[in-house]
């Protein structure tokens, strides 16, 4: 997600991730992950806010300094 700088401060990237967050659980996906960097404090820190935990690198992806990987668990029937 990216969210341009003169549009910053007014909520979007929290709107965007819950939509698709809805969206997944619609189409019962029970578990979201991202990988991002971790020179994008504020990223970090909306996903944390929002419900996402720290998870080892996930498999085919080597573990990065650089990246944060994450995790939410959305309920309801897995199918992912």
């Amino acid at each position: 997600m990216f969210v341009a700088p003169a549009a910053r401060g007014r909520g979007l990237g929290r709107r965007m991730l819950a939509v698709l967050e809805a969206e997944a659980r619609q189409s019962g996906i029970g578990r979201l992950r991202l990988e991002t960097g971790t020179r994008q404090p504020e990223a970090v820190a909306l996903y944390r806010a929002m419900g996402y935990r720290d998870v080892p690198a996930f498999p085919g992806y080597k573990d990065d300094p650089l990246s944060v990987f994450m995790a939410k668990e959305l309920g309801g029937e897995r199918r992912d």
